[in-house]
């Protein structure tokens, strides 16, 4: 089937339609591929998650250095290292991106470079049902193809088969969608996230923009409710490599229900959590964490859960939290609290 949509071919050649994206990039949500080791990684706006390929013996290395300056859209130079090749005799088929898209118009953009010295290799490219080039030519020197207005709807089928006597491959891909944000978190809660941001390292690289909308693309470990007004009511980020400290303005989360920073590398102490009335499950455990147990955490009233083991924190565990019947605690092992808590 032909799709009355504009495809453009680009090699080379540095467009003014760059300065643009840069412009809108604040309020663009996208996906980017690549292969790497073999795997397709996907994310929002930068690359957040790996997805493996489960055609990860497809993957190939190349030692050609494509310049991706000669490229309008500068794609990163690493994209072109990695190809994924097809079998012999049979077409390339990758399910991607990995999640299902909303249906709307996208820019979508594919990136190839033959793993071959001296050789070109030709193949059609679709996506889904419709032909979106036809008589591709790949060299060594890369390749990109992109179209600005290109529809999709739910999961995407890119399928590439050959023209010639060598199989299709693949390096990269981008697929970016524009759609109104509408409604924005409260600022106290974007603002107190900020902070948090800016006393961490190694945030997911989608802790950019708003942390709660468009809807349905709220930051990685970030749930909101949508109200009268749309707060952040949990922050999971268990388990994600992450070091630095808390900031004190985590307590301006007053809607926070959830608050999970388990097994990373956090240091420092506990900031005042006082102001957080409505926090249920604070786990903290398996960090760096250091210094003492505010009295003020006792007096927080919803709390159900708190588990603090596997740090290095002294002092005493209040009072008002081993007095509490309905708290399910854990500070041992670990910490070097005195006198030494029951398990």
């Amino acid at each position: 089937m032909e799709k009355q949509v504009e495809v453009q071919e680009v090699q080379g050649e540095v467009d003014d339609v760059h300065a643009v994206l840069k412009e809108i990039h604040a309020e663009m949500k996208g996906v980017h591929g690549e292969v790497d080791g073999g795997q397709f990684v996907d994310g929002e706006v930068e690359v957040t998650h790996g997805q493996p390929f489960p055609d990860s013996k497809h993957a190939v290395s190349s030692t050609h250095n494509v310049t991706s300056g000669d490229f309008w859209n500068l794609p990163p130079p690493d994209v072109f290292n990695t190809a994924l090749v097809a079998e012999q005799n049979a077409p390339l088929v990758l399910q991607w991106p990995p999640i299902p898209l909303q249906n709307d118009s996208y820019y979508v953009a594919l990136y190839f470079a033959d793993t071959l010295d001296d050789n070109s290799r030709t193949f059609d490219v679709n996506i889904n049902d419709y032909r979106f080039y036809e008589n591709l030519t790949v060299t060594s020197a890369g390749h990109s193809v992109f179209a600005t207005q290109w529809i999709l709807s739910g999961l995407t089928r890119v399928i590439l088969s050959s023209k010639s006597g060598l199989p299709p491959l693949i390096n990269a891909g981008e697929v970016f969608g524009l759609f109104p944000i509408g409604r924005l978190t409260i600022t106290r809660d974007a603002l107190a996230l900020e902070s948090v941001k800016r006393s961490l390292q190694n945030t997911p690289d989608d802790w950019i923009g708003d942390p709660c909308m468009p809807h349905g693309y709220a930051w990685t470990g970030v749930t909101c409710q949508e109200g009268l007004n749309i707060r952040v009511i949990s922050l999971n980020l268990s388990s994600m490599g992450i070091s630095g400290s808390l900031s004190p303005e985590i307590a301006n989360l007053t809607a926070l229900t959830d608050l999970s920073f388990a097994n990373n590398s956090l240091s420092g102490p506990i900031p005042d959590l006082i102001k957080l009335g409505k926090l249920q499950r604070l786990h903290l455990h398996d960090n760096k964490l250091n210094g003492t147990i505010l009295q003020t955490l006792g007096r927080i009233q919803t709390l159900r859960e708190l588990f603090l083991q596997g740090n290095n924190m002294t002092g005493a565990v209040p009072q008002n939290l081993l007095n509490n019947n309905g708290l399910t605690s854990r500070f041992l092992p670990g910490n070097n609290f005195f006198p030494r808590p029951p398990r």
